[in-house]
């Protein structure tokens, strides 16, 4: 089967396996443009955007472009995001595009069009979705990513404080948390694949800490998720919180650095040195 069409967590397992565990988040906020010396413009983000995955291609399993930050400059922006994404596909780098998609129906359907449909401009090896409609509405993209061979990261746990209004609730009363409910969900989708990591793969804050996941009865190892773990460096995330957090399921962590990593721009040699002390800390023995 060619590669583009093998499954995407096996894709990622192989990436992993060759490249390690990290994810590096291309995040063009308009103060770090200014810190390389770029215009907060089109020209700017390109020039930023194909410097990450230059430096870091071979450093990394995956790129996870912050979508938001590229549709701040509109159709110019849309535009340097699809050139990044083709450009990650013909370096052999695994695309995740962190667009947070959720919706109903026909939109849902559209969402899931441009993101994961073989021929799609913006289509990615993984975007990020909120189940917060209800993970079933989230079909047309597990359908469409199951048959594409792509991947999908759900929502499931993030670090944000006011995540857990809306991700604990249930788990005061006797009930399973909206959190645990999204990863019984993921595991019942990968269930239906052969062994192995899945295609529906689950956001969980790599400061979300191992006493929330035992709190809310949560197994994520059992679901075959691929895990998403934002929060590695800046946000003050070490290897070791990740290994403590995820247990038996740290084989299964992309953990992503953003400013951790971007920061020492806008030398390409100064980011792969990041990339490399990253992804060594990742793969460290405890």
């Amino acid at each position: 089967m060619p590669e583009a069409r093998r499954q995407f967590g096996a894709r990622l397992r192989s990436a992993m396996d060759r490249r390690g565990q990290l994810c590096v988040g291309v995040d063009p906020h308009p103060g770090l443009l200014a810190d390389w010396g770029l215009n907060d413009d089109a020209a700017g983000l390109e020039r930023f955007s194909l410097t990450v995955l230059e430096a870091v291609a071979g450093h990394a399993a995956a790129l996870k472009p912050q979508v938001a930050l590229f549709e701040r400059h509109g159709s110019a922006g849309l535009a340097v995001l699809e050139r990044l994404l083709a450009a990650c596909a013909d370096a052999g780098m695994l695309s995740i595009a962190d667009a947070k998609r959720g919706d109903i129906g026909s939109t849902m359907a559209a969402y899931a069009d441009a993101w994961l449909r073989d021929g799609s401009v913006l289509a990615a090896d993984a975007v990020t979705l909120s189940p917060y409609l209800g993970f079933e509405s989230l079909r047309p993209a597990l359908d469409l990513a199951a048959g594409s061979g792509r991947g999908v990261f759900v929502l499931a746990l993030t670090s944000n404080p006011e995540g857990a209004s809306v991700q604990h609730a249930g788990n005061a009363h006797g009930e399973r948390s909206v959190a645990a409910r999204v990863v019984d969900a993921a595991a019942a989708e990968n269930a239906r694949t052969p062994d192995g990591l899945g295609p529906v793969g689950l956001v969980v804050g790599a400061t979300v800490g191992a006493g929330v996941l035992d709190g809310l009865d949560i197994d994520l190892a059992a679901s075959r998720a691929p895990l998403l773990a934002p929060g590695l460096g800046a946000q003050g995330a070490t290897a070791a919180d990740l290994r403590k957090t995820f247990g038996a399921a740290y084989p299964n962590v992309l953990a992503t650095s953003s400013r951790g990593i971007l920061q020492a721009g806008p030398d390409p040699r100064l980011l792969q040195a990041a990339a490399v002390r990253a992804g060594a800390e990742l793969a460290a023995e405890p």
